[in-house]
Formats: C-alpha cells, sequence, structure tokens
C-alpha cells in the first residue's frame, strides 16, 4: 500500500467516559504504522489516556483496565457526602498517580495539552505546565458525579463542558496532519457488539451480566449514602437486591449523563466545523454507556479498527511519491 511521508501526528482525544478506552487503540494502530505523535490535546477520559501515553505509561494503564472485573470497579468506587459530587475518585488517581510517578507537563517528551472548565468563571482551562496528575483529575471532574478539583483558588471540572475535543489547542504543534478522535458521535446508532460482530472476549457475556449488577448496586450504595440530599432518591427501591436488575429504568444519574452526553456531542459538532481536522474518526455514543468500563477490551479493539479504515483512507489519499511502498 502506497504510505505518505506526513508522518507526523498531532492527536486530539475527546471526552465520553468509558468509550475513551478507544483512544488506546486508535494510539497503538498510529504506532503500528509508524507515525510519530507529536503532540496531544485531550479533555476527560482522552485527557487521560493522552497524558498517560506522553508519560510513557500507556501500556500498563491498558493493562490494568483490561484486567478489570466487576468487583475491582465496585472497590473504586468511592462515594462521598459532597454536594458537589457523587465520587471522590481519590482510588482511580492513587493508581493514575503509581503510574505517572510526579511527572509534570514541561517535562514530556511530547507536547500536551489538558482542558479542564472553570465552573464559576464559565470557560476553558488549558493545562500545558505544572502537575500531569492535576491536569487529568481536573479534566475528568464530570460535574455532578465526580467532585471537582480546587486548583489556584478555581473550581475545575471536567472540559467536556465547554469544549469535548479541544482541537485548537494543537494546532501550534507543527504536525503534518491532526487527526481527532470523536467518541460522542452521533452519525450512528450502532451498539458495541452491531459494531464488533466477529470478536468477542473470553467470558464477556458473563462478566457484562455480573457488571451491569455492579453498575445498580453502586448507584443503590450512593442513593443510601446521598438520600439526605434527595440526590438519588427511591434508587436503591429500585434496585433492592430481592428485584432483577432492569437496565431499562432510568435513574437521576442516567438523566444527567445522558443530558451531559448529548450536549458534548453537539458541541463537539460545532468544534469540528469551525476546526475540521484532516483525519476524524468517530465512536457512536451508543457504543456504550460512559460508565461501562467493564468493557476496555472491546473499546480498545473498536478503536484500533476505526482507526485501520480512517488510515487506510487517508494513505490512499496522499500517496508517496515515485511510487514508495512498506509492507503494512
Amino acid at each position: 500500500m502506497a504510505v505518505t511521508e506526513q508522518r507526523r501526528v498531532a492527536l486530539v482525544l475527546g471526552s465520553g467516559g468509558a468509550r475513551g478506552y478507544a483512544h488506546i487503540g486508535v494510539i497503538e494502530e498510529l504506532e503500528a504504522r509508524g507515525f510519530e505523535i507529536v503532540g496531544i490535546s485531550g479533555c476527560s477520559m482522552g485527557a487521560l489516556v493522552g497524558g498517560l501515553y506522553a508519560a510513557g505509561r500507556l501500556k500498563d494503564y491498558r493493562d490494568w483496565v483490561s484486567g478489570l472485573d466487576y468487583l475491582d470497579l465496585l472497590r473504586l468506587v468511592d462515594v462521598t457526602w459532597s454536594p458537589m459530587g457523587a465520587i471522590k475518585g481519590e482510588r482511580v488517581m492513587a493508581m493514575i498517580s503509581e503510574l505517572l510517578e510526579g511527572k509534570r507537563i514541561e517535562d514530556l517528551p511530547i507536547p500536551y495539552t489538558s482542558v479542564a472548565t472553570d465552573l464559576v468563571n464559565q470557560k476553558e482551562v488549558w493545562f500545558q505546565e505544572g502537575d500531569l496528575l492535576e491536569a487529568i483529575r481536573a479534566s475528568i471532574a464530570v460535574p455532578g458525579v465526580i467532585t471537582p478539583l480546587h486548583h489556584r483558588g478555581r473550581t475545575l471540572v471536567d472540559g467536556g463542558l465547554l469544549n469535548p475535543l479541544p482541537i485548537t489547542p494543537v494546532v501550534a504543534y507543527h504536525a503534518d496532519f491532526i487527526l481527532a478522535v470523536n467518541v460522542t458521535a452521533q452519525n450512528s446508532q450502532a451498539t458495541l457488539a452491531q459494531l464488533l460482530p466477529d470478536w468477542q472476549r473470553p467470558g464477556s457475556q458473563k462478566d457484562s451480566g455480573r457488571a451491569a449488577e455492579w453498575i445498580y448496586r453502586v448507584k443503590e450504595r450512593a442513593g443510601q449514602l446521598l438520600d439526605r440530599l434527595n440526590f438519588w432518591e427511591d434508587e436503591a427501591k429500585a434496585t433492592s437486591a430481592a428485584d432483577p436488575v432492569d437496565p431499562t429504568r432510568w435513574g437521576k444519574l442516567d438523566v444527567m449523563l445522558q443530558s451531559f452526553e448529548i450536549t458534548q456531542a453537539a458541541l463537539t459538532q460545532y468544534k469540528v466545523a469551525g476546526y475540521p481536522p484532516d483525519v476524524l474518526i468517530e465512536i457512536p455514543r451508543t457504543t456504550c454507556a460512559g460508565y461501562e468500563f467493564h468493557k476496555a477490551p472491546e473499546l480498545i479493539e473498536l478503536g484500533r479498527r476505526k482507526a485501520r479504515l480512517a488510515l487506510d483512507e487517508w494513505q490512499s489519499d496522499h500517496p508517496v511519491p515515485n511510487g514508495d511502498l512498506d509492507d503494512h
């Protein structure tokens, strides 16, 4: 296959909860083809994956999340009484902290930008220097779900509130082309099973049922603790151990997350229209719920496949002069 000499890529990784695992597959496909990632901009899960890659620890993170079962995920949920959010996120961030080992953004070998939102002043905050862990923690703080980061007098939450696909920061990275990964796409209603009909992780059906159970047990646990705040009222009743898990029942958490994702999807369309990337990879919002973090292996595989198709098209449109070929 003819390939392009344009090997330097600036990577934009969008927000979207668990669907952000697809970013890992995209990066793996880029590396397999010999592309050089010369800059990364990320929001929420994109900031997490991008930061770990820039720090050289993405493989360790991939191995960790791919091995988590439903009990591991339950243990990572640290519910809090705070009216600012239901989950502290300290347990997850403790693991991320071990991987990052105190790295600072300005010391990374790849330029990196994490985007958060200043909740009080209602504006974007770009982290391009300072503690990498703080930059990631600020960007993943989904409003009402994960508590904000209080940083230098500001209350910082998920960057997806204003800019779920931060393309602008990578313009200065002097790459040959910009590749953006949108994991809140509305161009399809496909599910993960429909997108990966020929690929199944061993035991995934059993794991899926268990994971669905732990998701609702987390809601029950949070609902009991936050009942005084009327945050998830009647949540425990609907998910009592005596009742079967009903995946069609909507609670307040579902409404809040769905509303946030719909807004993110609309904002992303405007960002892409205003600053169209050279290559756009889109993961449908219907692939899975944003909190289905037990589906890491499947979503990584989906990201790899989507990247393969997009890069095949890009490379066919940008052939090497004189017909040079590679073996890919």
